[in-house]
């Protein structure tokens, strides 16, 4: 076995009945080359780590991928990207917390430690999207905007698309404020329900997936994987900001394959 196999194997696979021409995975925090705090495998370049170890990282995940991933500058924002080649090329992040690639070999890609990432295909394998989730995106509605530019995109409905809720912060783990739990039940219907009495007064357990569960219902996503893992109660396998403060980020990445990559 191969080291870049190695690596891999750390790394998660979505289960879900896409085209062969569609890849897609979720890396872990194993698998790496950077120190504690960020062991091992930080792919992010803005908390802290060593320059040369993320940028091992972001070589390691680029040998297990037939694809070029997209970093995003994600902001908690609601922009969604379409990539194009020139993306792989400016050096430059493009600001958005969600991207959609219609061309082989550009991976779409978002990083997270605690918020939800999406991964999204359109029936045929001929669009691809991932979306970064928090709470403040997700209220904001980041998925609904993806959700109707792949659509677009990829020429199909929302009934049609296949989606898939990576790690995330869980139920049982996720304390907000009565202000969190307001900007959703303003935001969409039956939020509310997703919303259990927290262990301190003014305190309430947010289920982040399953508000993201709700909101890509009534978006008419009715197709959804995934999303029963909590990155703060495991902390061997998954970064979390939450629970660590400083810490690193993983990555879940959606794309075409390139048949000429090897």
């Amino acid at each position: 076995m191969s080291g870049h196999d190695v690596t891999a194997a750390a790394w998660m696979r979505p289960e879900w009945p896409v085209p062969p021409s569609v890849g897609a995975l979720m890396t872990t925090r194993a698998g790496g080359i950077s120190a504690a705090p960020y062991d091992s495998l930080n792919l992010g370049d803005h908390v802290g780590d060593a320059p040369d170890a993320v940028a091992g990282n972001r070589a390691r995940l680029v040998a297990v991928l037939r694809a070029e991933p997209v970093f995003l500058r994600q902001v908690h924002g609601t922009k969604v990207v379409h990539l194009r080649p020139e993306h792989t090329r400016s050096g430059m992040p493009v600001e958005a917390d969600a991207a959609l690639a219609t061309e082989p070999g550009l991976a779409c890609t978002v990083m997270v430690a605690d918020c939800l990432p999406v991964l999204f295909a359109s029936p045929d394998g001929r669009a691809v999207a991932a979306a970064h989730a928090g709470w403040r995106g997700l209220a904001a509605g980041v998925l609904d905007h993806t959700v109707a530019a792949l659509c677009v995109a990829g020429g199909c409905e929302p009934a049609d698309l296949l989606a898939w809720l990576g790690p995330c912060i869980g139920a049982d783990s996720f304390e907000v404020g009565d202000d969190v739990r307001q900007v959703f039940r303003q935001a969409q219907a039956g939020a509310a329900l997703r919303f259990r009495s927290g262990a301190r007064a003014g305190k309430w357990w947010a289920d982040l997936p399953g508000l993201a569960r709700d909101r890509l219902a009534a978006a008419g996503v009715v197709k959804v994987g995934g999303g029963h893992w909590c990155t703060v109660e495991d902390r061997s396998r998954f970064f979390s900001f939450r629970r660590d403060g400083v810490t690193g980020r993983m990555a879940a990445a959606v794309w075409i394959a390139d048949g000429r990559r090897r």
